[in-house]
């Protein structure tokens, strides 16, 4: 909406630069039309004054009877009624000027008359009086010519210094209304270029630079609230980057406790602290729900005079609730998605804590079942042995005569003597085996430590050739493989006599392929001695890893053992 002013400065200079063209108009007219009838005026005066000699040139011409008499009797009255001398019978000719030319030419038909009598010479006596009136008719007009020069310069000078005053008004109101004015607002244009929107110009006029000048002190007053306004978005924005940058770094430390080995409940006390620390979350009691209807609680900064919001912990659409999470926090939309977050986070390690459990359960029970299988297919075969021969011998004792009683006894202790020897040794066998340790959590390194442990107990040369990651093995897998691969390996040290054994794990395409040879005395693998090296057990691991295993063999040419299984990446918790 535009506003009027009340004064403008625009009518004002144009007025004045107006009035200033008006006087020049004027000045300038009145000095031309002054300029145009002095001309004039000075013909006329040339003219009166011709007259004067015009008149004694008659007297002289009737002294001396001139020829040219008549001729300059026409010339006088030539000159009287010329154009310049008719011109004094104007409104702008004063009138006393006007009232002497008829006066003279009144006079001149007077003695116009005497020049064309007979007395001529009465002429001489007139005429003098005659020019003594053109004297004083020339001086009117020399006076009325002067007086117009004056009256120009009057004039001009009045005009000039009308133009002066007015040219002096017009710097002087421009300085004060427009140049002033002006400055102020571009000083205030700096303060506000500096951030300084306190910017108060005083208003003095009611003209285009005072509706300017109040027009910006009330664009000062908007911009100094827009920015304040945006400076308070920005801290806002600030803050809440500030929030969101230190959700993500709890996010992400509190991820990192899911990334070891075995969940406990320090790494639930660490996430929970990271979720606490972060602004607008106060106290946190996490609850987690046992099957057996027992809950572990651990509290961050519980409060019981707070108010706690209750939060069911799922894992994803799961209905199984695995625990609850009470929060006291100032409510709003990012903090009630970042607590939803640390659920989902909280849920996750839960669910892995115990399935690692799970896990570690199968793992035991397996090692269990093969325990319970080695021992069955070893040592209690060897007591049921000396079980029986204790009993013959007990039938023998009690029927046979004295004599033979102690012959077929000493046979029969001695069997039990060599039964209970042969016991002895598969025992500790079985001891060594069961008592296996592994220190590395990498393969690699656990394979090389066992196998350099295995070389101090043989002269045997013992190569080992491994490409397989230990990333991709799962704590199954490398267990039932170690444990493979000394089963064999110590079968070569104690029973083949080899100077040579060779271990080769290598990964083709998704293939494991696990070799272990010797270049020992062999067996014939139809014979009995293959349950006496253990084949059964390895048999029982192999299939644990659901794979195959060959053993080529044969007399004098040592002895070969295959493992081939499909590799399996890193075992998911819910494939266990």
């Amino acid at each position: 909406m535009l506003i009027k002013p009340v004064s403008s400065v625009t009518s004002t200079i144009a007025k004045s630069l107006l009035s200033i063209l008006l006087l020049s108009v004027a000045t300038t007219g009145f000095a031309i039309f002054t300029l145009a009838s002095s001309l004039n005026d000075a013909e006329a005066v040339n003219v009166a004054g011709s007259m004067r000699m015009q008149s004694y040139r008659l007297a002289h011409d009737i002294q001396i009877e001139s020829a040219d008499y008549d001729s300059h009797i026409r010339e006088f009255e030539s000159s009287l009624y010329s154009p310049s001398m008719a011109n004094l019978v104007s409104w702008e000719v004063p009138t006393d000027i006007t009232e002497d030319y008829y006066l003279i030419i009144g006079r001149w038909h007077e003695l116009k008359q005497v020049l064309s009598s007979e007395d001529r010479k009465h002429y001489l006596v007139l005429v003098e009086n005659f020019v003594a009136e053109i004297d004083g008719f020339v001086f009117k007009l020399q006076e009325f010519s002067e007086d117009k020069l004056i009256k120009l310069a009057w004039a001009g000078g009045i005009g000039l210094g009308g133009i002066l005053v007015i040219s002096l008004f017009v710097v002087h109101f421009v300085r004060k209304q427009v140049v002033k004015p002006l400055h102020a607002l571009v000083g205030a244009s700096q303060r506000i270029k500096n951030s300084d929107f306190e910017v108060e110009l005083k208003v003095t006029n009611n003209n285009e630079l005072g509706i300017l000048t109040k027009t910006f002190n009330s664009m000062a007053k908007d911009l100094g609230a827009l920015y304040r306004n945006l400076e308070d978005v920005v801290d806002a924005k600030t803050i809440e980057l500030q929030n969101a940058n230190q959700s993500l770094q709890a996010l992400y430390h509190s991820s990192q406790e899911l990334t070891v080995t075995r969940i406990a409940p320090e790494n639930f006390r660490a996430i929970l602290q990271h979720l606490v620390s972060l602004e607008g979350i106060e106290s946190l009691r996490l609850e987690i729900v046992d099957n057996s209807g027992r809950s572990l609680i651990m509290d961050e900064g519980y409060d019981s005079n707070l108010d706690y919001e209750k939060f069911e912990m799922k894992l994803d659409d799961n209905e199984l609730i695995l625990g609850y999470l009470y929060c006291s926090y100032h409510h709003g939309h990012s903090t009630r998605t970042l607590i939803d977050s640390f659920i989902q986070l909280l849920s996750r390690a839960i669910y892995y804590n115990r399935a690692q459990k799970k896990a570690e359960q199968l793992i035991i029970m397996e090692e269990r079942a093969t325990i319970a299988r080695e021992l069955h297919d070893s040592l209690a075969q060897s007591l049921s042995y000396l079980k029986i021969q204790v009993t013959l011998l007990k039938r023998v004792i009690g029927k046979l005569p004295e004599q033979q009683h102690r012959e077929q006894s000493e046979q029969i202790a001695s069997e039990i003597g060599n039964g209970l020897a042969d016991a002895y040794t598969q025992l500790r066998e079985l001891l060594t085996t069961f008592r296996l340790t592994i220190k590395e959590g990498n393969f690699g390194e656990a394979l090389s430590t066992m196998l350099e442990e295995l070389s101090e107990r043989t002269e045997a040369k013992i190569n080992l050739t491994n490409n397989l990651s230990s990333i991709e093995l799962d704590a199954h897998s490398q267990v039932h493989l170690l444990q493979l691969i000394r089963e064999a390996t110590i079968n070569a040290i104690k029973h083949a006599n080899a100077d040579l054994i060779d271990v080769c794990c290598i990964d083709e395409e998704g293939e494991v392929f696990v070799v272990i040879k010797d270049n020992g005395d062999g067996f014939d693998p139809s014979s009995s001695k293959m349950n006496h090296y253990g084949m059964s057990i390895m048999q029982e691991r192999a299939a644990r890893l659901n794979g195959d295993l060959t053993i080529e063999a044969a007399q004098g040419e040592g002895c070969t053992v295959i493992l081939k299984y499909k590799s399996l990446k890193e075992v998911k918790v819910d494939d266990l």
